[in-house]
């Protein structure tokens, strides 16, 4: 397992555990989430917050690593999350994190999924 691939399990783990902590402790400074499909994006302090409050709607959040392609400086990696929505279905949906990695840190994390249009479409046959 090279570097990278070690930091990103490490913080797979995190976001598995829901550990905020551990979870922003992976990021560089200035750290930018952009989740392209939702139209979020949160930068620096603000990401700690909008990590939380993730985990807030979805308190049984997990991902499972579908694949993972290391650079050497940027991590691509394909998922799929499971979630109890609130209305509570087990949903599921899939993506892709692209991470560009500074000196040992996430500078970013790109998001790209499909849970607009998967958990709608689960929600309608639940």
């Amino acid at each position: 397992m090279t570097a990278l691939e070690e930091v990103i399990a490490a913080y797979n783990d995190a976001w598995n555990r829901q550990d905020v902590d551990a979870i922003c402790a992976a990021h560089a400074p200035g750290m930018v989430f952009e989740n392209h499909n939702a139209g979020e994006r949160a930068e620096g302090e603000a990401v700690r917050d909008h990590i939380a409050s993730i985990f807030a709607n979805w308190p049984d959040l997990r991902f499972a690593e579908r694949s993972l392609y290391a650079g050497e400086d940027f991590v691509v990696q394909e998922w799929t999350a499971t979630a109890t929505h609130p209305q509570g279905a087990v949903v599921s949906w899939d993506g892709v994190d692209i991470f560009p990695i500074t000196d040992g840190k996430i500078a970013r994390k790109d998001v790209y999924s499909n849970a607009s249009r998967r958990v709608p479409e689960q929600l309608a046959a639940a």
